[in-house]
């Protein structure tokens, strides 16, 4: 067999590559492996070429890649982030499963290991489709490739960051959930500098993205400030529009869209804000308590769907601020809300949507796409299919 190997040593001129050099450690090793590690069972075989890829990895010229060590790890160590923005509709995600299953995986999930779990950084789809897809499943036995990133930091903060750069990298996120990311990082004490620089940003768009949430306290920072300053003769962003006039108590429009349909209220207007859903801890109950309690809440058809027949009611500045925004997940946006107004639980713990069941997470959706549809048809507009409803149309298939 002709091997062709690359010095570690050399730099090699555009597709050139040099025939093997056979070193006699090479020959050593592959006699090892033919006769101890194909002897294991597959748990310790695993586990042992792991071992092998991480000393490879520490004497590797390219040890500060963390692709340069791929590991096999099982997949129930591993969990999803409570932070993702991206979403994938169902025919994508099983153009996904079409993909993996025929391709093979060709990428790790990339992770940060965590008191001996893999929280996803990035590859949720590929994390589920790994899960969930019986053939993906049998086949890689229960395991899945990840890659550790960075893992000296552990700040939240940082892992964050990391996942919006490699979702904005690919030019894809959620416009409302990075809302709610900036929203996170500004209250864990981020400047709007260490955002920019972070989440590869520029500080106007760290503005839009305040505006949707509305939250008063982003616009405290200094740097913006004169964006708000009343005594100043001329503002420093140009309007959008002077084509219409509204009363200062009507709805208006700002820079964040250009569909005609949708619908703006002040902040202050939204029940969904005065009832605490955008707070970041729940008085009385821990991370784990609050995540729980969205499980079992979104799991209770009936519980939920009585919630939400009060929000498409009650909320009546709330549901027109966020239903009529065709370019967010409207199915999420419902079930944070029937969470805080039946529990007060904020949006911040909607992680625990991930503890459900696939059954039960397909069941919560569709009774929130009932109650989507009754609004839209309540308010003279035309209902909408799940993938409608789900997508953004800035989904990342893999």
């Amino acid at each position: 067999m002709i091997r062709r190997y690359i010095p570690v040593d050399t730099e090699l001129n555009d597709n050139q590559c040099t025939e093997e050099k056979v070193f006699p450690i090479v020959e050593d090793v592959e006699s090892l492996l033919k006769s101890e590690i194909a002897k294991l069972q597959l748990s310790d075989r695993v586990s042992v070429l792991n071992q092998i890829r991480d000393m490879l990895h520490r004497v590797s010229p390219f040890q500060n890649e963390p692709v340069d060590c791929v590991r096999w790890v099982p997949f129930n160590s591993i969990v999803a982030n409570d932070y993702n923005p991206n979403t994938v509709a169902p025919p994508e995600m099983k153009l996904l499963e079409v993909s993996i299953s025929e391709d093979g995986y060709t990428q790790p999930i990339v992770v940060w290991e965590d008191a001996g779990k893999y929280v996803v950084v990035d590859g949720f789809h590929r994390n589920r489709v790994g899960k969930e897809s019986l053939i993906v499943r049998g086949r890689i036995k229960g395991y899945l490739p990840v890659t550790i990133v960075n893992p000296d930091r552990i700040d939240r903060g940082d892992r964050i960051a990391s996942t919006i750069r490699h979702n904005r990298a690919r030019g894809k996120h959620q416009v409302q959930a990075m809302s709610d990311i900036v929203v996170e990082l500004k209250n864990r004490n981020w400047s709007n500098e260490r955002i920019a620089k972070n989440l590869g940003m520029d500080e106007d768009e760290i503005l839009r993205l305040c505006q949707i949430t509305g939250l008063a306290g982003l616009f405290a920072d200094q740097d913006f400030s004169k964006s708000w300053d009343l005594e100043d003769a001329e503002p420093d962003f140009e309007p959008i529009s002077d084509d219409f006039e509204l009363e200062a108590s009507e709805v208006f429009r700002t820079v964040n869209t250009s569909d005609p349909g949708r619908v703006f209220h002040v902040y202050t207007d939204w029940e969904c804000y005065k009832a605490g859903l955008y707070a970041t801890t729940k008085s009385g109950m821990s991370r784990q308590e609050c995540e729980q309690a969205y499980c079992d809440f979104l799991s209770d058809s009936e519980l939920f769907g009585d919630a939400l027949s009060h929000v498409i009611v009650e909320w009546v500045n709330s549901c027109e601020q966020y239903l009529t925004n065709t370019a967010m997940n409207r199915i999420a946006w419902l079930g944070q809300a029937a969470m805080c107004y039946a529990t007060g639980v904020p949006a911040t713990f909607r992680g625990g949507f991930n503890l459900m069941s696939s059954e039960d997470q397909i069941r919560a959706n569709e009774v929130a796409l009932v109650y989507l549809n009754k609004w839209l048809l309540a308010n003279g507009r035309d209902v909408v299919s799940m993938e409608e409803a789900l997508s953004d149309n800035q989904s990342d298939l893999y």
